[in-house]
C-alpha cells in the first residue's frame, strides 16, 4: 500500500486549494505555516470515515466547507481515491486497469470501509493509528503521569472504572472546585447522549452490515445475468440462412449434396459411353470422290464403250454400237460409287448434329449441378469456411446458443426461486428503510459527539482531580532506602505490543522476540547507550536495563521514554514492512527534542523509507536535506 497524492481544498494546515503528488521513499511534506499539517488525523478521517461529520473539524478556519482527496495503491495493486466533502458524503473510486478510468465503488461510508479493509488491504483503525500513524500527543511525555492510588481518598464507585487517578494530571484550585462540578455534569450529560448516539451507530453498523450481505446474495445473479446477456447477444450475432440471403433450404441441399454429384456423374458416364459408341459407328474419314480409283475407272470405261461404239458404229459396222450398251455397267458403277461417297457424306454429317447433341446434354447436366452447388458455394464463402462439411456446423451454432440460454435462463430463474434469494430481496428493502431512519435519528442527535470512551476518560481525569483538591494526598513516604517514590508516566509498551501481535497474527510474547534485537539497537543508538537492553514480562510491560539496574520504563526521564516510544514505533514499522507495506505517517512530533538527536532520527527515518513510504510532515530544514525530496503542503 503506498499513498499517490493528497488534494485538498480548505484544509487546515495545507494551502488552500492543491494536489501533491506522493511517490516511495522518505518523503518531507512541508506546511505552509506555523501550524502543522494534520496528515496522519486527515488520512484516518479518508480511509475510516464514521458518516457523522467528524471530519468537519479539518476545514480551515473561516471557510465554509472544505474538500480533501487520497489517492493510494492498495495491496492488490489496484489504485483507489477516496473523495470527501468534510463533515458531509464521501465517495470511494478505484481505476479500472483496462480503461484506466475511474469506477465508482460506493458512496456509503460503511461499504467504503468495508471495501477498504476487505479488498484494498486496509488495517483496523486502532491499528493503523496506533502502529502507521504517529502525533505528539502519543508521545508518553505528552500524556497524563501516574499518581500513588492511595494518595488520594476518591469515591470507591469510581476507582475501579478509573483506577489509579492515571488520568489526574493537576490538583484544582479550590476555587475552580465548583466550575469542575458543573463540567462534570456537562460531562454527564454528553455521556448519555454519546451513549445514546453509540448505541444508535451500532445499530447502524448492524443493519449496514445486513444490508451488505443481502445485496451480496442478490449480486450472486449478477454474473448469470451477464452470462444470458452475452449468450443473447451471440445469439442474435449468428448466422442464419435469411441473414445471409441463403435458401431456406440450404442445410437440405447440403445434405443431398453427395447425391446430386453422385447424379452427375452417372450422367456425365452415360454421355460419354454413348459418344464413344458413336465415335466407333462412324467412318474414321470420307475419301474425296476424285480420290476414288474406281470411280474413275467406271466412268473412264463407259466413256470408252460410249467411243468405240460412235466410231465403229458410224463409220465401221452398225453392229458395233452395241458397244454403247457397256457405257451402262462402266457408268452404273461409276454412279455407284459416287453414290456411296454420297452416303458417306451423309453419314459424317448426321455425326456433326449428334456431337452437338452431345454437348447440349453435357451443358445441361453440368447446369443443373450448378443450380444446385451455386447456394453451397454462397454459404461457404458468406461464412468463411474452407470445406462443405464446415456450413452445416455453422448454421447449427445458432440452435446451440438458443439451447444455451435456454439453459443459462433456467439457472437464473432456479436461483431466484430459491428461498434465500427471495428473503434477501424482500429483507433489503426492510434494512434500507430501517437503515435511514437510523441515520436520520442519528442526524437528528448532532452532526459530531465524542467517542463514550473518551467522554469516560475525561470524567474520570475529572472526578479525581476534584477528589484530590477536596483531599490533597499527604506527602509521599520515603521508601526503606530513604528514597521519595516519583510520579511515573504511562507505559506505552502492552498497547503496541498488542497491535504488533494482531498485525503478525501471533502472540505478544513472540512478537516480544521478534522485536527485541532490533528495538534494542535503536534504543541505544538514540541514547547514547545510556540502556544496555530492553526487556518485556508477559502482560507487555517494559523495563530498561542501565548501569545493572532493571527500571520500569514509566520511571524513565521523560525524553528517554519518548526515544524508547520512538525506537518501539520504528521496530514495529520496519519488521511489518516486511510482510506488507503501509505508509509510516508522523507529524510533527520531534519538536522538544535534542537538536543533535535529529540527524540520527533522520537517517533512521530515511533507512524506513527504503522498506516502505514514510510521510513525516515537518518544517525543520534538517529533515528536508536527508529525505528523497520535499513536498510543499
Amino acid at each position: 500500500m503506498q499513498f499517490a497524492e493528497v488534494a485538498v481544498q480548505n484544509v487546515r494546515g495545507f494551502s488552500p486549494a492543491g494536489r501533491f503528488a506522493l511517490k516511495a521513499g522518505y518523503l518531507v511534506l512541508k506546511p505552509p505555516s506555523a501550524e502543522s499539517s494534520p496528515l496522519a488525523g486527515l488520512s484516518l478521517a479518508l480511509l475510516f470515515a464514521d458518516g457523522r461529520g467528524t471530519d468537519a473539524s479539518f476545514i480551515a478556519t473561516g471557510a465554509k466547507s472544505g474538500k480533501a482527496a487520497l489517492t493510494f495503491a492498495g495491496v492488490d495493486g489496484v489504485t483507489y481515491r477516496v473523495l470527501r466533502d468534510l463533515g458531509g458524503s464521501g465517495t470511494l473510486h478505484r481505476m479500472n486497469p483496462t480503461t484506466q478510468q475511474p469506477e465508482l465503488v460506493s458512496s456509503d461510508a460503511s461499504e467504503i470501509s468495508q471495501f477498504l479493509r476487505g479488498q484494498a488491504g486496509l488495517p483496523p483503525k486502532t491499528t493503523f493509528e496506533q502502529v502507521y500513524c504517529l502525533q505528539l500527543g502519543q508521545l508518553p511525555s505528552r500524556r497524563p503521569r501516574k499518581a500513588a492510588a492511595a494518595a488520594a481518598k476518591v469515591d470507591p464507585r469510581t476507582s475501579g472504572r478509573y483506577p489509579s487517578l492515571a488520568s489526574a494530571s493537576t490538583v484544582l484550585p479550590a476555587e475552580d472546585i465548583p466550575a469542575a462540578e458543573a463540567k462534570l455534569r456537562a460531562l454527564e450529560q454528553e455521556l448519555a447522549a454519546s451513549t445514546e448516539v453509540d448505541s444508535l451507530q451500532f445499530k447502524a453498523d448492524g443493519v449496514a452490515s445486513q444490508i451488505f450481505d443481502a445485496e451480496q446474495r442478490l449480486k450472486g445473479t449478477e454474473g448469470l445475468k451477464v452470462a444470458i446477456s452475452e449468450a443473447e447477444a451471440a445469439w442474435r450475432a449468428a448466422p442464419t440462412p435469411e441473414s445471409l440471403g441463403l435458401p431456406q433450404d440450404i442445410v437440405n441441399r447440403l445434405k443431398r449434396h453427395p447425391k446430386v454429384i453422385a447424379r452427375r456423374d452417372e450422367a456425365l458416364a452415360r454421355l460419354n459411353a454413348d459418344r464413344e459408341n458413336e465415335a466407333e459407328a462412324r467412318p474414321a474419314s470420307v475419301p474425296s470422290l476424285t480420290q476414288n480409283m474406281g470411280f474413275w475407272a467406271g466412268l473412264g470405261a463407259g466413256v470408252l464403250f460410249l467411243a468405240l461404239a460412235v466410231g465403229l458404229g458410224f463409220g465401221v459396222d452398225r453392229t458395233f454400237r452395241y458397244l454403247a450398251l457397256l457405257d451402262i455397267p462402266a457408268f452404273g458403277v461409276a454412279a455407284f460409287l459416287a453414290l456411296r461417297y454420297v452416303d458417306d457424306l451423309q453419314k459424317a454429317t448426321r455425326h456433326g448434329s449428334k456431337e452437338n447433341r452431345f454437348d447440349i446434354r453435357e451443358k445441361k447436366i453440368l447446369e443443373e449441378y450448378e443450380a444446385e452447388a451455386a447456394p453451397l458455394r454462397m454459404a461457404q464463402k458468406a461464412l468463411d469456411v474452407e470445406e462443405l462439411d464446415g456450413i452445416a456446423p455453422a448454421l447449427e451454432r445458432r440452435e446451440l446458443l438458443a439451447a444455451r440460454v435456454a439453459e443459462l435462463q433456467d439457472q437464473l430463474h432456479t436461483m431466484e426461486s430459491d428461498p434465500d434469494y427471495l428473503a434477501a430481496a424482500a429483507q433489503v428493502q426492510s434494512l434500507k428503510a430501517e437503515a435511514e431512519a437510523l441515520n436520520d435519528e442519528l442526524t437528528q442527535k448532532g452532526t459530531y459527539v465524542r467517542d463514550v470512551r473518551e467522554v469516560e476518560r475525561e470524567m474520570g481525569r475529572l472526578k479525581e482531580s476534584i477528589a484530590l483538591a477536596k483531599a490533597p494526598p499527604p506527602p509521599a513516604a520515603p521508601g526503606p532506602d530513604g528514597s521519595v517514590p516519583v510520579e511515573t508516566l504511562e507505559d506505552p509498551s502492552p498497547m503496541l505490543l498488542s497491535q504488533a501481535a494482531d498485525v503478525f497474527t501471533t502472540d505478544i510474547l513472540s512478537v516480544q522476540a521478534m522485536l527485541k534485537e532490533r528495538c534494542v539497537q535503536y534504543l541505544t543508538a538514540l541514547t547514547d547507550r545510556r540502556y544496555q537492553s530492553i526487556e518485556w514480562d508477559r502482560e507487555g510491560k517494559a523495563f530498561a536495563l542501565a548501569s545493572g539496574r532493571r527500571v520500569p520504563v514509566g520511571e524513565l526521564p521523560a525524553k528517554d521514554l519518548d526515544l524508547y516510544y520512538l525506537a518501539l514505533r520504528m521496530t514495529v514499522v520496519e519488521k511489518a514492512s516486511a510482510r506488507v507495506k503501509r505508509p509510516f505517517l508522523l507529524e510533527d512530533v520531534f519538536t522538544g527534542m535534542e537538536e543533535v538527536k535529529l540527524p540520527l532520527i533522520a537517517r533512521m527515518l530515511k533507512h524506513l523509507g527504503t522498506l516502505t513510504q514514510v510521510l513525516h510532515v515537518t518544517s525543520h530544514p534538517g529533515f528536508a536535506q536527508m529525505s528523497d525530496g520535499p513536498v510543499n503542503v
